[in-house]
């Protein structure tokens, strides 16, 4: 793997004619959709109220010249005239607060005599949606508003713009609904802009909705709207839909072009398929369309996913052969890789080399670099180079901040975590509702319900969508906090926000009702479960067939086993084991190992606490000890050590029947199993030999109960 940083060093000083050309066919990359951008223009009041989309306006964007210093070039060199578009969008990306906003609009008005009017306000609500400054746009609208001005489609269209970067699609969908109310009807870039929201969102369907909705307002498919779609699919790995709808679209017209095929060979790539994406290149060089640097990257990507790369080092050799520069992206991907093989050292030796040939790393390189850091459990260095990125200047962006409050939840950093929030919020950061949904879970895992219940009121304040996981997170924390009513209340919310229950949100009721005993409850909820459409797994009857072993009901559990069963579906540990351990409570002992038996022969393997509960009922049932002894070697041939209070009661029954070679033989296997240490097993050997079996048994205990801390079943 380290090879890789050596070769693709030499590939960038190699000179191009001593490249070799590495496939006999041509290759290419990586779909990125480019940002939609629309024209712009404007209309009159609105009764909309634009939602909170940041608590403060993003991070200042560099230029040459403070903003304060431009205004007054402008305003000794423009004689009375407006400054032409590009300088007025450069200007107005400066800016990092509203004041500086307002004061370009009173020089304008004061200097030139300038009323800023719908098109002006457009192209400067669609600058700072541009620049990510989301908060700035928001303000920005209610003056609007305030002046009245009349907003316009294009006004319409960046505030959804807008509205869809900050994940806020209601609100978005909500902005559409307001158009009718202002005499407008929303256009193809309105529609394509929710699409590419919903896909952004990973929500295909809801974007195929709304290409229903815009054909059924008489607005024709264009070459930008298909383009979203088809990259929509291939993201979902949905590729022969992909293909079956630019067939479709095809005979109405469209000409698939450079931005179709490359979500195509995108798509190929992203489901493992790169000998098809080679064909679909193909095709596409047939059609007139080289392979340009999106291409490229889709393919070495494709390669990388594959664990080939040489091959991935071939197509960008390839790649430069064809006079195509490489981009951030196609060392981001190849850092990416190596990161995801645990070299995190040598995808930093690689983003030095990149750095030396003149391209910076950017935002996706550090969140390649720290999420790497993270999965290797380098936590600590993770926050390092976090600080170091925004000392270089590179701005954190929501996944950077998702990956490392993931990290931090998941070492119970809570704290850290939730400091980690507020300068995400602070610092402008578009808001991510799988950042709030990693929080909700890891506060309510260290049973922090309350505040847990804190963050999911604040995501209704500022404006980010509740999902299903949203509110089954916090379901499932109620539930383990006995605080079942306001679970049951806030299924009742879910429902009423347009949320069906899902099988999580029941199967988490269920739970704890089965914990508790209440039988009656928990078969309502099953019953109420199936009502609503949505079909047990194997997990709710798991959970109750459980329930019902706990409650002394083992008959009852027994039939529904067999009842499910009937079904076809497969059954798991989780079904089997209530009963089988209810069977060796009760002395049912070969019922219990007919059980076990049958759930090797007929479903899933038998699993940890399988062996364990069997094991525990042999030994402690008073059963033939023959069986205990052959079930313990069975059990430790599957690599699964016994608890030691049952192997105690096992070798007390071996010691009265005169049976200590067998009992000596059975220790040798647990320590080899065990990998105990040469002293510990010489300790332990030492006993033996002496046939002082209690200590021998004392140090053993000692050692498996350091090994595998107890657990009860």
């Amino acid at each position: 793997m380290f090879n890789v940083c050596n070769t693709v060093s030499m590939t960038l000083l190699s000179p191009l004619h001593s490249l070799p050309h590495p496939f006999a066919r041509t290759l290419n990359p990586h779909p990125h959709s480019k940002p939609l951008s629309f024209s712009i223009s404007f209309s009159s009041n609105s009764t909309f109220k634009f939602p909170t989309l940041c608590t403060s306006p993003s991070s200042t964007t560099h230029h040459p010249l403070p903003p304060n210093e431009i205004l007054l070039q402008l305003t000794q060199s423009s004689s009375g005239s407006v400054p032409n578009t590009t300088t007025f969008v450069t200007l107005i990306q400066s800016f990092t607060n509203f004041h500086e906003i307002e004061n370009l609009l009173k020089i304008l008005e004061n200097e030139s005599g300038f009323k800023p009017d719908t098109h002006f306000y457009n192209i400067a609500l669609d600058a700072l949606v541009e620049d990510n400054k989301l908060k700035l746009v928001e303000m920005l609208h209610s003056k609007m508003v305030n002046e009245g001005v009349v907003l316009d489609v294009s006004t319409f269209n960046v505030l959804i713009k807008a509205l869809c970067k900050a994940h806020q699609l209601r609100p978005a969908i909500l902005m559409l609904e307001e158009m009718a109310n202002h005499g407008l009807k929303p256009d193809e870039k309105t529609f394509t802009t929710l699409m590419q929201g919903f896909i952004e969102e990973g929500d295909l369907n809801g974007a195929l909705r709304m290409k229903k909705q815009m054909v059924g307002y008489g607005c024709l498919l264009t070459a930008v709207s298909v383009n979203v779609l088809v990259n929509g699919f291939c993201k979902e790995g949905r590729i022969e839909e992909a293909l079956r709808f630019v067939q479709e679209v095809s005979e109405e017209g469209f000409n698939p072009d450079q931005v179709t095929f490359n979500s195509l060979v995108n798509g190929f790539c992203r489901i493992g398929n790169v000998n098809d994406a080679l064909d679909i290149v193909d095709f596409m060089i047939e059609k007139g369309f080289d392979p340009d640097v999106y291409t490229y990257n889709s393919l070495i990507s494709g390669m990388c996913k594959l664990g080939e790369f040489d091959k991935a080092v071939e197509i960008l050799q390839q790649m430069i052969l064809r006079e195509c520069s490489p981009n951030t992206v196609t060392y981001n991907t190849l850092i990416s890789a190596l990161c995801k093989e645990n070299e995190i050292e040598a995808a930093t030796d690689l983003a030095r080399i990149f750095v030396s040939k003149g391209l910076l790393p950017d935002v996706c390189t550090f969140n390649t670099l720290i999420q790497g850091l993270c999965l290797s459990k380098n936590r600590d260095i993770a926050m390092e180079m976090f600080e170091e990125m925004k000392n270089k200047g590179c701005k954190p962006d929501e996944f950077t901040y998702s990956i490392l409050i993931d990290s931090l939840c998941y070492e119970r950093r809570l704290k850290e975590a939730l400091m980690l929030l507020k300068e995400m919020e602070s610092s402008g950061c578009a808001r991510n509702a799988v950042v709030y949904n990693t929080l909700i879970d890891g506060l309510c895992k260290s049973r922090r319900i309350e505040d847990a219940e804190e963050i999911f009121d604040q995501m209704e304040l500022l404006g980010v969508s509740r999902s299903s996981i949203t509110y089954n997170t916090l379901i499932d924390g109620l539930c383990k906090n006995r605080r079942v009513e306001e679970a049951s209340q806030l299924m009742d919310q879910m429902i009423m926000e347009g949320l069906q229950p899902d099988k999580f949100t029941y199967n988490s009721l269920l739970t704890y009702f089965c914990r508790v005993g209440d039988i009656e409850k928990a078969a309502d909820i099953v019953q109420t479960m199936a009502s609503n459409g949505c079909e047990p797994d194997i997990v709710t009857y798991g959970t109750l067939i459980g329930g019902l072993c706990r409650a002394g009901r083992l008959d009852v559990a027994s039939k529904l086993l067999r009842s499910v069963q009937m079904k076809g579906i497969v059954l798991t540990p989780r079904a089997y084991n209530p009963v089988i351990q209810a069977l060796f409570k009760r002395k049912r002992t070969k019922e219990g190992m007919r059980l076990f038996r049958e759930m090797m022969e007929k479903s899933d393997p038998p699993d940890a606490i399988s062996y364990k509960i069997v094991f525990r009922g042999l030994c402690n049932g008073g059963g033939p000890i023959q069986e205990a002894v052959d079930f313990t070697v069975e059990m430790l041939e599957k690599g699964i050590l016994p608890e030691f209070p049952s192997f105690g009661f096992l070798a007390e029954g071996l010691c009265s029947l005169s049976m200590e070679d067998t009992l000596i033989e059975l220790v040798n296997m647990v320590m080899e199993k065990a990998q105990m240490s040469e002293r510990e097993t010489s300790m332990i050997r030492g006993f033996l030999k002496i046939r002082k079996f209690n200590d021998a048994l004392a140090n053993l205990g000692g050692i498996l109960d350091r090994q595998n801390p107890k657990r009860y079943y």
